[in-house]
């Protein structure tokens, strides 16, 4: 199929918030408000399937605008929930892994520490595949262990010609924390 052949990436919003400036950049103030948008990634590449992390229906204490619920967005980008091959958790933070329970026919892969934090979002009758440092998942993706905004936290690598494209969770919320190098 001519299909397997190619890459795709989405970006699925889902919904939309407001988080203080300290939490998105380490010397930010704590008073003023940065507009955050809560998205999953859709990686269609061989054939599979991809998201990277797995949203939530519900963010509880957030003051959120709900857009769609993300097994709604994957179905709008021409998907059903059941299509989805394989979920990367990068953490196990509720609004990374509260929706995984949508994608009954993904692989999830997880990082160890992470999946020993969060496996109660993952029903027990699902694929799971941990690792420690890294996991290649198809020759141009693979899942690297990075440790920053949570202890087992990960961040996916998608190689594209000469680039390296980088889904980093919440390692970094907007391209200002790069720009200016100020971490989360």
């Amino acid at each position: 199929d001519a299909m397997d052949d190619k890459i795709a990436v989405y970006c699925l919003k889902y919904a939309q918030s407001t988080l203080p400036e300290r939490m998105v950049f380490a010397d930010g103030d704590w008073e003023k408000r940065i507009p955050i948008a809560f998205v999953i990634y859709c990686i269609r590449i061989g054939g599979r399937n991809i998201l990277v992390d797995a949203g939530c229906d519900t963010m509880p204490g957030f003051d959120m605008e709900w857009i769609s619920s993300p097994a709604a967005v994957v179905a709008e980008a021409g998907l059903k929930p059941e299509d989805i091959t394989d979920v990367i958790l990068t953490h196990s933070h509720h609004d990374h892994a509260d929706g995984v329970r949508h994608f009954k026919n993904a692989v999830i892969h997880i990082t160890d520490a992470e999946y020993q934090k969060g496996k109660s979002y993952i029903p027990e009758h699902f694929s799971v595949n941990t690792f420690e440092t890294e996991y290649v998942l198809t020759p141009d993706l693979r899942i690297v262990f990075w440790g920053g905004h949570a202890s087992g936290s990960a961040i996916a690598e998608l190689k594209l010609g000469n680039a390296i494209h980088i889904f980093a969770g919440d390692e970094c919320y907007t391209a200002a924390n790069l720009a200016q190098g100020k971490p989360t």
